[in-house]
């Protein structure tokens, strides 16, 4: 769509809210402070609507200033995941985007995986957050068990192994950083700039 299609659909838009609300043309111009003929060319598409005409009515209509010009809403920003099983753990992609970081929540049963633990290594960067149970993550020599709350965060070209030692599944948020990237934890919350 062009820009004149769009303006050419304000002055209708404009009409309909005007008219749904049973206010007169007159009433609006008390509100707004812009003229009948004003607002009355507007509507007809005799007047092109500018910023300065477009503010006044979008509050005196109650509506944002995107519904006067008909912009695109904004796409669903929810992301569907679809599960899928991996050596008997369950993931769920959180990001849709491909490369980059992605991100996923992971269940791991109780007693996952069994038999004596592996490492292995790859390429990237892994973040993990536990969200509920308990996780044992051997990581080169240290063997260490993350509860709800807890995070590490580690090279994967580190000898690995995640399981869970307890009696319910454990949840994980996980990020990965292709090769090496390392994801980054914010120590402290980003302080705001407006005065107290």
């Amino acid at each position: 769509m062009s820009d004149d299609d769009v303006l050419a659909a304000v002055g209708p838009r404009l009409r309909e809210l005007r008219t749904k609300r049973d206010v007169t043309l007159t009433q609006l111009s008390e509100t707004t402070g812009i003229s009948v003929s004003t607002l009355s060319r507007l509507e007809s598409g005799q007047r092109r609507p500018t910023l300065e005409l477009l503010l006044p009515l979008a509050r005196a209509h109650s509506v944002p200033i995107d519904e006067l010009v008909g912009a695109p809403s904004t796409p669903d920003p929810r992301v569907v995941a679809r599960p899928f099983e991996k050596g008997g753990h369950v993931f769920w992609p959180l990001t849709r985007r491909p490369g980059g970081v992605q991100a996923y929540k992971q269940v791991i049963p109780p007693h996952h995986p069994p038999g004596d633990p592996e490492q292995k290594t790859h390429e990237g960067h892994e973040w993990l957050y536990v969200l509920s149970g308990r996780v044992r993550l051997l990581l080169g020599e240290h063997d260490l068990e993350l509860r709800a709350g807890e995070v590490a965060e580690f090279d994967t070209r580190t000898p690995h192994w995640v399981g869970n030692p307890g009696d319910v599944p454990a949840e994980i948020l996980n990020l990965y950083g292709p090769q090496g990237e390392r994801i980054h934890v914010r120590a402290q919350p980003a302080r705001g700039t407006g005065r107290g």
